[in-house]
């Protein structure tokens, strides 16, 4: 049975050749190997007759099966990444869905020797439903398209952003501090508040308010959520469009009630 390293290396067209050069060179070995064995009591002649088949029969059976087969097991392998990409990614926004981004957190949490510090940001839109009420849902899917590439447009490489629902954000920067992620966030604020939005043509200004936790030992996602998602209201509860960020072990204590 084929392992999934084994398919995934099939997407290229170096392995593709490789296993069409290599696949009947060992078929040849191993019919070789059997003729010799079995037929050397026979003579040279005979003998050599049978090395001679062991060879030609092998090459013109496996080189066009073993061609067939790399190519299909291809053509599996690039459906199957496919696939999954599209089950871990928001159809509308290019982001990873809140499934898989959590799941990708979590992973880098839990690693052996996981990141020593970082940050977790939730961000959500200001008046969303406005928008959809005024303007109809089209309009409301492109402004979330703006906000996401808003959003990624300040992100460095190894920075994960996901949709979490709605029109809510979530990102994950790790190897960062409170000051860095505080800055990361006023960024954020500012290039969403900077995008251009005129649903039909009347401009419309884009606001998010933003919740993060920041952490610098080890920690779970569940744990960065619910204290980014607690600041997230904060921030609204506050006058919207800003931000709201605490380490995980500096945490002032909340009294208030979520609101829209």
């Amino acid at each position: 049975m084929t392992s999934p390293r084994t398919v995934a290396s099939l997407q290229s067209w170096s392995s593709v050749a490789k296993w069409t050069v290599f696949g009947p060179i060992a078929c040849v070995i191993v019919s070789l190997v059997w003729n010799a064995l079995t037929f050397s009591d026979l003579g040279a002649e005979a003998l050599r007759r049978a090395l001679i088949s062991a060879t030609i029969l092998p090459l013109l059976l496996a080189i066009p099966l073993f061609f067939y087969l790399s190519m299909r097991l291809r053509g599996l392998a690039i459906t199957n990444r496919k696939l999954g990409l599209v089950a871990r990614t928001d159809s509308l926004t290019s982001c990873l869905n809140r499934g898989a981004f959590t799941a990708r957190v979590e992973t880098i949490l839990a690693d052996d020797h996981p990141v020593s510090m970082g940050a977790l940001l939730i961000i959500d839109a200001d008046n969303f439903k406005a928008i959809n009420d005024l303007y109809g849902h089209d309009c409301g899917d492109e402004a979330l398209t703006i906000l996401a590439r808003s959003i990624r447009s300040v992100l460095k490489p190894g920075d994960l952003i996901g949709r979490m629902g709605g029109e809510e954000f979530g990102v994950f920067m790790p190897h960062i501090d409170q000051s860095g992620a505080e800055l990361a966030a006023e960024r954020i604020r500012r290039v969403v508040q900077l995008a251009q939005f005129a649903p039909r043509g009347q401009p419309y200004a884009l606001t998010v308010s933003i919740g993060g936790a920041v952490f610098a030992d080890k920690t779970d996602f569940a744990e960065l959520f619910r204290i980014a998602d607690q600041r997230l209201y904060g921030a609204k509860h506050s006058g919207r469009n800003q931000a709201v960020i605490v380490h995980t072990l500096d945490q002032p204590p909340v009294q208030f009630r979520r609101s829209a």
